[in-house]
């Protein structure tokens, strides 16, 4: 099998708060692009709302997206719940992974990514710059 080298796949055990997984995986520069799982009582934060919302029971992530840079995560995922609705939005600390979570990143080892505060939109966005050579 062959592997490409800005490829990580991801297995995270139960108990495992997604969010910091992920930081600690990605490290300074990463792409989510893909993944699914399970949790127990997703933390979810709606859009333009100050605090979570808790989806109460066991959960399948259905989706999950988002760039890790060192100042943090920005992630957004999907998750359906034993009934099948579906309730989407950003993710926060404090979701722990019920059986497993499969992610697969994309390490931007030529790139270094940032958050800097927007003016035009009043929050830290996503910096793009190219790494300098060693």
């Amino acid at each position: 099998m062959t592997v490409l080298p800005n490829l990580l796949p991801v297995r995270l055990p139960p108990g495992a708060d997604l969010r910091r997984a992920l930081e600690a995986a990605g490290g300074a520069g990463a792409f989510v692009v893909s993944g699914m799982g399970s949790l127990r009582d997703a933390q979810i934060r709606f859009a333009g709302a100050a605090e979570a919302t808790c989806i109460a029971g066991d959960v399948e992530i259905v989706s999950i997206a988002g760039a890790i840079t060192a100042d943090g995560a920005h992630l957004h995922m999907a998750v359906a719940d034993a009934d099948g609705r579906v309730t989407g939005g950003h993710v926060v600390y404090g979701n722990r992974v019920r059986t497993t979570a499969e992610i697969l990143l994309i390490l931007t080892p030529d790139h270094c990514l940032a958050r800097e505060f927007d003016a035009a939109t009043g929050y830290a966005e996503l910096v793009v710059r190219p790494r300098p050579p060693n």
